[in-house]
């Protein structure tokens, strides 16, 4: 029984950390920019969209599709990053576990 308590709060400790790690992901913000930087868009890790800075010059009459389809690739960029951090933390607070499939856990 000695082990089983160890694996207890060994499990709880890991339950910690992941908790920890989830809200370090809200806590971050990263800006996606596409076009050469002509759109920038900042976005929580929370998903929630803070900023959107466009270029003066893309304010043509006729660059409203362009404007739009920069927007979507600005927030692809951002929502990748993301999902980066959010893989490396959660793998970091996973620990040892990091490495295997257990059903349920994506990292």
């Amino acid at each position: 029984m000695k082990d089983m308590g160890a694996m207890m709060k060994q499990a709880q400790a890991m339950q910690a950390r992941l908790a920890e790690a989830q809200d370090k992901i809200k806590s971050i913000s990263v800006e996606g920019r596409a076009g050469g930087d002509l759109v920038r868009i900042t976005v929580t890790g929370a998903g929630v969209v803070t900023a959107v800075k466009i270029d003066s010059s893309l304010m043509a009459a006729d660059g409203a599709e362009d404007v739009a389809d920069l927007i979507v690739a600005a927030h692809a960029d951002a929502k990748r990053q993301i999902d980066a951090t959010q893989e490396s933390l959660m793998k970091e607070a996973m620990g040892p576990l990091a490495g295997l499939n257990i059903p349920g856990l994506k990292f």
